[in-house]
């Protein structure tokens, strides 16, 4: 009887960092500042590599699927968060809750895999220089390119549909700034160990198999490079490579930190900074990074600013 009671929850209300009323104006000028530079860093990372005939090649083709990925990763959240900051309007519908955590599970997945399809194209230019544009043609680009996603979106699929059966009875206050996983689960009236263990294999499963992919494609560039008879073959196979190092490793760090642990060390303050830094942050993080470690991005932004007066050599 206690059951037929209980009034199922329609709508959600995303606690965000409403525990801090006094710093609402100020974390909203900083996270709309941050969304802003990330649009623009990204979109400008696109523009270049589609505008400089140089950097037609798979290398930079996968990084404008990066910087493409990285601006929808981060407006799944942000906007949002942002609406609630400045109108105070929390709250989401249940369906909406679930459709955000579809679209941010799928991003983040679909960087996993991006991210080890990029570093087995850079062992392919590094290892295999002579039989590079042979095997790393176009159509192979397109095609990693299109798994990366299908692979992502499909993953994502299967934890969604496991999170749509459950049931939420009440409270109905998320402890987050977006719809994630934990929080959501926290709030169920069903039975989620399922949902738990699926998420946690999920989640291991990806990372396991992007990480193996990725550590081994760069275990033997760093043999390769470091067998290279002159100096300047080897700085040049690490520069090649330090940008994407870089962003593989925050990327990993952050999301296994947060998806890849065991329940008794979930804390609710902690998952808000984490999420801060892999969601709000590393899209940020990413065309920068490439920007400073990649002398061929860095050329092809030269040229434009050299022409328009804002850069002199």
């Amino acid at each position: 009887m206690e059951g037929a009671n209980q009034t199922e929850v329609t709508e959600f209300i995303l606690m965000g960092f409403s525990a801090f009323p006094e710093l609402q104006w100020i974390l909203f000028v900083m996270f709309l500042i941050i969304y802003l530079l990330t649009i623009a860093t990204n979109t400008s990372i696109i523009a270049i590599v589609r505008s400089c005939p140089s950097l037609h090649c798979p290398m930079y083709v996968l990084l404008s699927n990066l910087s493409f990925l990285e601006i929808w990763y981060t407006s799944v959240t942000v906007p949002k968060m942002l609406a609630g900051l400045l109108l105070g309007n929390r709250s989401i519908s249940v369906h909406g809750c679930i459709t955000q955590m579809f679209f941010f599970f799928s991003m983040g997945s679909t960087e996993f895999f991006l991210l080890a399809v990029m570093a087995y194209d850079r062992y392919l230019a590094i290892c295999h220089p002579l039989r590079y544009s042979t095997i790393m043609c176009n159509i192979l680009c397109l095609k990693l390119s299109v798994v990366a996603w299908v692979s992502g979106f499909l993953a994502s699929s299967i934890l969604t549909v496991a999170v749509s059966r459950l049931s939420f009875c009440g409270p109905n206050e998320i402890d987050h700034f977006f719809c994630d996983f934990v929080p959501l689960a926290k709030l169920s009236c069903s039975d989620t160990h399922l949902s738990k263990l699926m998420c946690f294999t999920l989640t291991w499963a990806i990372a396991r198999s992007s990480f193996l992919l990725t550590a081994g494609s760069y275990s033997c560039v760093i043999w390769t490079a470091w067998r290279m008879p002159s100096e300047s073959g080897l700085q040049k196979a690490l520069t090649t490579c330090g940008a994407h190092i870089a962003v593989t490793g925050i990327f990993y760090g952050s999301a296994l930190s947060m998806y890849a642990r065991p329940p008794v060390m979930e804390s609710s303050d902690m998952d808000k900074v984490v999420s801060f830094f892999y969601c709000v942050l590393t899209p940020l993080l990413t065309p920068i990074i490439y920007t400073l470690l990649n002398n061929m991005v860095k050329e092809a932004l030269r040229k434009p600013m050299t022409t328009l007066g804002l850069f002199r050599v």
